[in-house]
């Protein structure tokens, strides 16, 4: 083999194994769902590219929600069942090793199954950011988009928007940047509905356990909070 054959082979095989070995880092960095969202997501419907949590009513805005960086899908299905029980079906994305990043689009895949059906959008943390970015490229059938200790970045920016937004964090989070969240607010209309869960944080909203750098919840019924914010804000300022 010609030594230059031989270099670029080299080379070849150490991208492979970086590659592999990022794979498997990240896969080990990922929040896994508590053993009480595992047992509800079962009770969703889990396909590809999302667990779907059905509901039999039609009039209902359909829910697309794009899950917080390195976070199992499935560790949102404690509030997502709630919610569809009350009517509006969820759809949370699966998104390629967990980053909402990789995968902006996914939502797409939902849209196009529903291409007549009212949507709202949400996301939790980096998810949120990315949410953002769809809703202002897909405005038609947007009803309303809510975020959980997340914001909108200035390519994702709804300050120009007239539908409802809701904003939702937690009292004890160490994990979203306030600095970064306040300037956010520049890219979210005035009407923007700003609720604090007290004693909540980070990881509460979804159930997957404590985060790296979170601070501690001193409430154990942070989903069903979100679940009964989510499902006010929706009767009140969507339907």
């Amino acid at each position: 083999m010609k030594k230059w054959k031989k270099i670029l082979l080299t080379v070849l095989i150490g991208i492979v194994v970086v590659m592999v070995g990022g794979v498997a880092y990240l896969k080990t960095q990922t929040y896994a769902p508590t053993e009480r969202a595992q047992q509800t997501a079962e009770k969703g419907e889990s396909s590809r590219d999302w667990l779907y949590f059905p509901s039999n009513d039609k009039t209902k805005p359909m829910i697309i929600f794009y899950p917080g960086a390195l976070v199992d899908p499935e560790s949102y299905s404690l509030w997502a069942q709630t919610v569809a029980k009350a009517g509006y079906p969820v759809y949370i994305l699966k998104m390629p090793l967990d980053l909402a990043v990789l995968a902006p689009n996914r939502g797409e895949k939902v849209l196009s199954e529903h291409p007549d059906r009212d949507y709202v959008l949400g996301g939790h943390s980096l998810g949120g950011v990315m949410a953002s970015r769809f809703a202002k490229e897909h405005p038609d059938k947007l009803a309303g988009m809510f975020f959980l200790a997340s914001y909108p970045d200035e390519k994702g920016s709804l300050a120009g928007t007239e539908i409802p937004i809701l904003s939702l964090t937690g009292e004890n989070d160490k994990v979203l940047n306030r600095e970064t969240y306040q300037k956010a607010k520049e890219d979210l209309p005035k009407s923007t509905d700003y609720q604090e869960i007290a004693g909540g944080n980070h990881a509460g909203f979804g159930a997957y356990g404590a985060q790296k750098g979170d601070g501690t919840s001193t409430i154990d019924n942070q989903n069903q909070q979100v679940a009964e914010r989510l499902l006010a804000w929706l009767t009140e300022k969507v339907e």
